[in-house]
């Protein structure tokens, strides 16, 4: 295993930036798959859009309960790292693969068995629409064991330090899933399965790269033996974080059903509006990457005082993408949506969801960023049990203000950015908090925030 601790010494803005910058790179790429595919889709027409925004609920479930193992491997791999154990970050590494793939093997037999009652929980009353969600949702289910292990490969290695090879690495997946979209898509006429397999071929090719690359720092040997202890420490630590996750989809879900009653065409809308609103996401998710691997390995390293320096270089960078993101989506909405849709009611609907949604981004992303740096410390249980109280919060607002003589779906979107704002001012302000109560306790070195 190569030793690195490249975050522990130097200047703080500078490591956290040049981390960071890949991290958000890849992060971008990542949404790409989806917004390549819906440029794509919104060409066979908002029925197509609707079928793949359906089963992507589900997919989004395996994305959560990923999580669980990505965060808890990440939180231990940059600590044991800070605090230079190096055989005990590569024993984390094994059985953290080990995990993955079980995971793995479960979810996607839920899928398969019980896709017929998944896709008709929505009661969307459209055979086409159905068909296309049962269809893409197995074939997307299939890949996911692939897009599990590149979720896991990132998170490790930008644990170490390093950000620009999972950046180059996705950013080949990307290419591949570029050119293969329109030959599969309306080349081969596959329709919605061949984005599907056009994303499991580029997600294919993105994990061999990484099982090559990744050899310069770690090497994953005999994972079928596990360490129960290790297995029990990723999973504690990353639970917080998966039953937020997992939770959060699945309000997505009871949203969903709201929306639902207005059509195919705003499901469509929502879906659109998702993707490009992941642009943002995304970018910060990405920073997420970078602060709590920073903070990690300073925090192992008992380097409190970089700690603090670092969350205020997250903070202003989440400030400049949020602000960025708020003044596109309500000056652009429009010219955004219009890039994947043109009919002229999923048209308005998605104007108005960018315009609402647009006013919480700053503080969606400072909320990321204070996640990430709860994940840091090891303390994930805070954000998320916030996140959880401010996410539920979102059905009863949202059916209440959705009614037809309140403000119709739109209350949908009001209830939405509404939570994200508070959970963005409740999350730094804990955070801040939680610093200065560990300052206390480490006597020679003062806090400056």
């Amino acid at each position: 295993m190569k030793n690195v601790n490249r975050l522990t010494e130097g200047p703080i803005s500078k490591l956290l930036i040049s981390l960071a910058i890949p991290i958000m790179g890849s992060s971008f790429l990542q949404m790409a798959y989806g917004l390549v595919d819906m440029l794509w889709i919104g060409r066979l027409g908002s029925n197509a859009v609707a079928g793949i925004g359906t089963a992507m609920f589900f997919i989004n479930f395996g994305y959560a309960l990923n999580s669980m193992v990505v965060t808890g491997a990440g939180i231990k791999v940059s600590h044991s790292i800070g605090s230079k154990d190096y055989d005990g970050a590569a024993d984390c590494i094994k059985n953290a693969f080990l995990i993955n793939f079980i995971m793995f093997i479960f979810f996607i037999s839920g899928l398969i068995f019980f896709r017929d009652g998944l896709i008709g929980y929505f009661q969307l009353n459209d055979n086409e629409v159905e068909g296309m969600a049962k269809t893409y949702l197995v074939i997307t289910g299939l890949g996911l064991v692939f897009k599990f292990s590149n979720f896991l490969f990132t998170r490790i290695l930008n644990s170490f330090g390093e950000s620009k090879l999972p950046f180059k690495i996705n950013a080949a997946g990307v290419v591949m899933n570029i050119i293969l979209d329109p030959l599969l898509i309306f080349g081969l006429d596959m329709g919605v399965a061949g984005a599907a397999l056009a994303t499991i071929i580029s997600q294919t090719l993105s994990m061999f790269l990484f099982l090559r690359a990744s050899r310069e720092y770690f090497s994953i040997k005999n994972i079928f033996q596990y360490n129960l202890k290790r297995i029990k420490e990723i999973l504690n630590l990353g639970m917080p974080i998966a039953v937020q996750r997992v939770l959060f989809t699945g309000f997505g879900i009871l949203i969903a059903k709201i929306i639902a009653k207005w059509g195919p065409d705003a499901i469509a809308a929502q879906k659109i509006g998702l993707q490009i609103e992941s642009i943002a996401y995304m970018t910060a998710g990405g920073l997420y990457g970078a602060v709590a691997s920073f903070i990690g390995q300073n925090y192992g390293a008992k380097k409190y005082k970089r700690i603090s320096e670092g969350y205020k270089t997250a903070f202003l960078l989440a400030s400049v993408i949020g602000g960025t993101a708020t003044l596109l989506f309500i000056v652009f909405p429009k010219e955004l949506i219009g890039i994947f849709i043109r009919d002229s009611k999923t048209l308005e609907i998605g104007v108005n969801y960018l315009r609402i949604i647009g006013l919480s981004q700053f503080f969606m992303c400072i909320e990321i960023i204070s996640n990430a740096s709860f994940s840091g410390i090891g303390r994930p249980k805070i954000p998320s049990t916030i996140s959880i109280i401010f996410t539920g919060m979102r059905i009863p607002i949202a059916y209440y203000l959705s009614q037809e003589s309140r403000m119709g779906i739109n209350g949908v979107w009001v209830s939405i950015a509404l939570t994200s704002i508070f959970k963005g001012i409740i999350l730094s302000g804990l955070f801040l908090k939680n610093l200065r109560k560990i300052y206390i306790k480490v006597k020679g070195e003062g806090l400056w925030i």
